[in-house]
């Protein structure tokens, strides 16, 4: 059947209207279908634990963020045959590596104490080891960076030394604290690697006063490594965090979901773990997958 030539325009206008449109719809498929869902394996009750493995299978997640270890194992996954261990549970559950957590600078504070750049040096051959691409440097407790100008130097100047080994390894670091954006991209600009960038986490940014929206917006998609999904003892979506604006936000600046998103501490204390985060990874699913 042959098409009139009023007919062919017509066709034509339509056809490029759909292409006018479709890198947008484009878009909105690939931000949802690019974001991983984990969890971190010390919200699961398994911190440095091979057992958390177990548990995220039977949750369903696709991957967990693993505690380097503490002082008293000797942050035990730089040993090769707890790494042999962590590679094989992974392949017999299913689930990921998705990226490492130094939970220890917590108590073991990055910014004071000499043996952490040991540790953080180390991390980066492990991530290497696993494949993985984060590091998730803690900053709270006596690791707290506000209001400590002389900390944070210090931090720059460690990271300084360390960036060039985490770029060449294709590792980044990411810096999860309470400081606001500002004095995170001051602490980026200062290092000047692309191997520092911010693990976001939205609980503790607004637990700090900080707006959660307008600082993503501050941060842009390019300074964020990952992102944590939290609400200290609440399930995602019962609490005060506004988890549908926080994926419109995400979605406006761009961020595709590069890397993961990890359920933490995100269960009331009598809840059991398994019920809890199997919710919450629903509940996540419906705004990001």
């Amino acid at each position: 059947m042959s098409l009139s030539r009023r007919q062919l325009l017509h066709s034509t206008a339509l056809l490029g209207i759909g292409q006018a449109l479709l890198p947008g719809l484009e878009f909105w498929d690939d931000f949802k279908r690019r974001f991983h869902i984990g969890a971190c394996d010390w919200s699961l009750g398994k911190s440095a634990d091979v057992g958390a493995f177990a548990i995220a299978k039977s949750i369903g997640l696709q991957g967990i963020q693993v505690n380097l270890g503490n002082v008293s194992n000797d942050l035990h996954l730089r040993q090769p045959g707890m790494q042999a261990q962590y590679l094989a549970a992974s392949k017999s559950s299913g689930v990921k590596i998705s990226s490492l957590g130094i939970a220890e600078l917590n108590n073991v504070p990055y910014k004071s104490d000499p043996r952490t750049e040991q540790w953080v040096s180390d991390s980066i051959d492990v991530a290497k080891a696993f494949g993985v691409r984060v590091v998730l440097l803690a900053f709270f407790s006596k690791n707290d960076l506000r209001n400590d100008p002389a900390g944070i130097e210090e931090v720059i100047r460690r990271l300084k030394k360390v960036a060039p080994k985490a770029e060449q390894a294709g590792v980044i670091l990411g810096i999860e604290s309470y400081l606001t954006a500002e004095e995170h991209l001051h602490i980026m600009r200062e290092v000047a690697s692309p191997a520092i960038k911010v693990f976001y986490d939205f609980r503790n940014a607004t637990d700090a006063g900080n707006d959660i929206f307008k600082e993503l917006r501050i941060l842009g998609k390019a300074n964020i490594c990952e992102l944590h999904m939290k609400e200290n003892g609440q399930l995602l979506g019962k609490g005060s965090i506004d988890w549908p604006q926080v994926a419109t936000t995400l979605r406006e600046i761009g961020y595709k979901g590069d890397h993961w998103m990890q359920i933490e501490w995100a269960k009331p204390e009598a809840d059991d773990v398994v019920t809890a985060y199997q919710h919450n990874l629903g509940y996540l699913k419906t705004l990001f997958q």
